[in-house]
């Protein structure tokens, strides 16, 4: 595997420390509860013809684990570099738009240290680390129909402490998860459209069971991932066109296959054999694929690194009976799944591409943790020292 490339990933030399010649585009996309043995090319029973692909043309690592069976802790330790216990948070994940900001601001980070490196940083997808909302004013006649948590803030008004102040230049995202009020699209430090009516959407077809919250009206679940998608491929083109020329890190954590199991209209009915979930599966693979397709688009596919991760394994209430009678083993040979403390919480599948750079269609055995990123991408611009 020695070459001249710098890429150590995960704060380990796997090749020679050679810098590149200009800093190298970085994508990092984040699945939301895949398990190691769920993309096709690691045993799963549906195709991941765009995860193939990656592990055909890039690296493939065996032994990737992340600190945090669940969610937040996750991602905290993935942006900050730190291990997710360091944080406020010591359990569970946050669940409330009342819940305050898990990233300090005023501490060095991922995305802040990338700014400060050069690079023009965006992030499209879940966010799930918090935002510190003004509370919503008090209404002499209540709406009783209006309760809860998710109703407590005020959406009008720009919020602090999220994407935008702890480093992203650009963000569009949801705050946390689709099974999590609100449900409502936020750009930058402000929400695109003011929910008015209380939803919720079924776990899948089997599991009818849904938290109702505050949503904007037309806000549906199974619009995410293409949303995601087309989002992703013009933040691509728009730094195409950058007349300075910055690189760019593109933050991309999916909404799937977490439950609500909701793929778009697309992709629902594609495995009626199976479930909802396989179809989501397949929506989740054509998400990664309209990202590398849009690199290739724009002359940005050769100095780019796109990363393919999952924040933990596979979530163990998910119903998909038919396909474990197929044979399918998410955790792969693995004891556990999410929210547990064996492998299967915390093995996750691990892909990095980078034509002619990343050895094509190795596999590494090393083990590897997603918190080194910080110091993975330091490294990889000659920076670890700050």
């Amino acid at each position: 595997m020695k070459t001249l490339l710098s890429i150590l990933i995960l704060g380990l030399p796997l090749i020679s420390a050679v810098i590149a010649a200009s800093q190298p585009n970085i994508v990092l996309i984040l699945a939301d509860d895949m398990g190691p043995g769920e993309p096709s090319h690691a045993g799963g029973i549906i195709p991941t013809p765009t995860l193939d692909l990656m592990a055909k043309e890039g690296m493939r690592f065996t032994d990737a684990h992340t600190t945090s069976a669940v969610c937040t802790p996750t991602r905290y330790g993935i942006l900050t570099g730190r291990y997710n216990w360091r944080s406020r948070l010591k359990r569970g994940v946050l669940f409330n738009a009342t819940d305050k900001a898990l990233m300090d601001p005023e501490r060095l980070n991922l995305p802040n240290f990338l700014q400060k490196a050069g690079y023009h940083t965006g992030c499209v997808g879940k966010w799930h680390l918090g935002a510190d909302f003004e509370r919503a004013p008090k209404d002499a006649k209540p709406d009783k129909s209006k309760r809860g948590a998710s109703w407590q803030v005020d959406y009008s008004k720009p919020f602090k402490n999220g994407p935008v102040d702890v480093g992203f230049d650009e963000a569009f995202f949801i705050l946390s998860s689709l099974d999590m009020a609100p449900y409502l699209y936020l750009r930058n430090n402000q929400a695109i459209s003011l929910p008015t009516v209380n939803k919720g959407f079924p776990h899948n077809e089997y599991n009818k069971y849904q938290r109702i919250g505050a949503a904007a009206a037309d806000f549906e679940a199974s619009d995410c991932l293409a949303d995601w998608a087309s989002e992703s491929r013009d933040y691509v083109k728009r730094r195409a066109k950058d007349k300075k020329k910055k690189p760019f890190f593109l933050y991309l954590p999916l909404t799937s296959p977490h439950t609500p199991i909701t793929p778009g209209a697309k992709f629902k009915g594609k495995y009626p054999q199976y479930s909802w979930y396989a179809d989501f599966m397949a929506e989740t693979d054509w998400v990664v694929g309209q990202v590398l397709e849009q690199l290739k688009e724009s002359g940005l596919d050769d100095n780019t690194i796109v990363i393919f991760t999952s924040d933990n394994g596979f979530a163990p209430y998910v119903k998909i009976p038919k396909m474990i009678d197929a044979g399918y083993r998410p955790s792969g040979s693995f004891r556990g799944a999410k929210a547990t403390i064996y492998e299967g919480g915390h093995r996750v599948p691990f892909l990095v591409r980078w034509p002619g750079k990343v050895k094509a269609g190795s596999v590494n055995p090393t083990t590897i943790c997603t918190t080194d990123f910080f110091a993975t991408f330091a490294g990889l611009l000659g920076k670890k020292d700050e």
